[in-house]
């Protein structure tokens, strides 16, 4: 296994995420506790020594269930990172209440890692009101020993980012952020990354496969990666890619059962960075993949349109949703979008079609994600 050094600690490079557990007929909220065992134990065999939970994960099965499972295990054994969540803003209220009950979840006294989790669009304004205490409280959490490192997840943009930044900076110890070789210009996470860099926060991976989309490519590109080099699978492809960013520290897998924890076990046992030709070939394929509607964010658009549209986000977002085949950050995000100023306030006037330089029918995608959303 690789380790990665963290102040005084050392982390393997890869960690188990916990969303993703192997279930019992297929009900999320049941998680076969036997196979995650046996998962847990292989890992922990094999130098995994990071686990990642939260409390919402597996319709908040996933803490109790890792909980009870390391419990078996020496406490110095393993660094376990769970998250407050804030993505629900009514849990604001019940910070020392929803803390509490997650260290009796996971049977721990203290979490090594504790996040704000998912910081984005439609729950930046809550997390930076102060009446609510959260960053007060988790410094003193911090302070009791109680909460080890103290850390945030990010789903949004990079302006959110740096406002949580702006204000809480100071006291964040390492972001986690979603990051792949899809997402390192789609979503912008090289930009993430950089900033991060700048402030000298070191960097936690998540989807690291995108859900599974970077896991299986097609023949096509499948081919084109073998040439350069034979025998390498798609997940791997995406693992190196990642130790080949000098800013990334754990790389989380939420793996559903044991072959994929075996295989990527193996791939994290040597660094094997991809070169500056590897590196673009994934650009590449990523240009395809994506395929997205080509908006350059030139904002003609926006003069012409009666309704205040801001049509360039929203075309960002339709790319996003149209690439994932649904998922949770274009809905998310239009969340934080008062209701006259989404997709489906778009009125079918083509005022912005008439400036547009890429010749984009703007229209019709509003009416497609419109459709899409509902």
């Amino acid at each position: 296994m690789i380790y990665k050094k963290y102040k005084e600690l050392s982390l393997s490079a890869l960690g188990l995420g916990l969303m993703r557990l192997p279930v019992v007929e297929g009900d999320n909220a049941k998680i076969d506790e036997e196979k995650t065992a046996e998962m847990v134990e292989y890992a922990i065999s094999h130098g995994v020594n990071y686990f990642d939970t939260a409390w919402g994960y597996h319709s908040g099965q996933s803490e109790p269930t890792i909980g009870k499972i390391l419990s078996k295990y020496p406490r110095e054994s393993f660094y376990l990172a769970s998250k407050f969540p804030g993505y629900d803003t009514a849990n604001l209220q019940k910070v020392d209440e929803i803390f509490n009950r997650q260290l009796e979840r996971c049977r721990v006294d203290y979490f090594d890692f504790y996040l704000v989790h998912n910081v984005c669009e439609s729950n930046i304004d809550a997390y930076l009101d102060e009446s609510y205490g959260l960053y007060e409280y988790l410094k003193e959490q911090k302070k009791q020993g109680r909460i080890k490192n103290l850390g945030f997840s990010v789903h949004g943009t990079l302006e959110t980012t740096k406002r949580f930044l702006e204000k809480y900076g100071d006291a964040m110890e390492f972001c986690q952020i979603q990051l792949n070789w899809i997402d390192w210009h789609f979503q912008n996470a090289k930009a993430k990354v950089e900033l991060m860099d700048s402030l000298g926060i070191p960097v936690w991976v998540m989807e690291p496969v995108r859900g599974g989309k970077l896991a299986k490519l097609s023949e096509k590109h499948m081919a084109a990666l073998e040439e350069l080099r034979p025998g390498v699978g798609a997940p791997e492809w995406a693992f190196r890619y990642l130790q080949s960013i000098p800013q990334v520290t754990v790389t989380l897998s939420g793996m559903s059962n044991m072959d994929q924890l075996a295989e990527n076990v193996k791939t994290f046992s040597e660094e094997k960075p991809l070169d500056e030709n590897e590196i673009n070939a994934l650009y590449k394929i990523a240009s395809e993949m994506v395929a997205s509607v080509p908006c350059t964010a030139c904002r003609y658009c926006t003069e012409k349109c009666p309704m205040g549209l801001d049509i360039p986000r929203l075309i960002e977002l339709y790319n996003e949703h149209v690439f994932t085949g649904g998922g949770f950050i274009a809905p998310m995000a239009l969340s934080a979008i008062s209701e006259d100023k989404r997709p489906s306030s778009c009125v079918g006037c083509r005022g912005c079609e008439a400036v547009c330089p890429q010749s984009i029918k703007i229209s019709e995608v509003m009416a497609d994600f419109a459709k899409r959303l509902n």
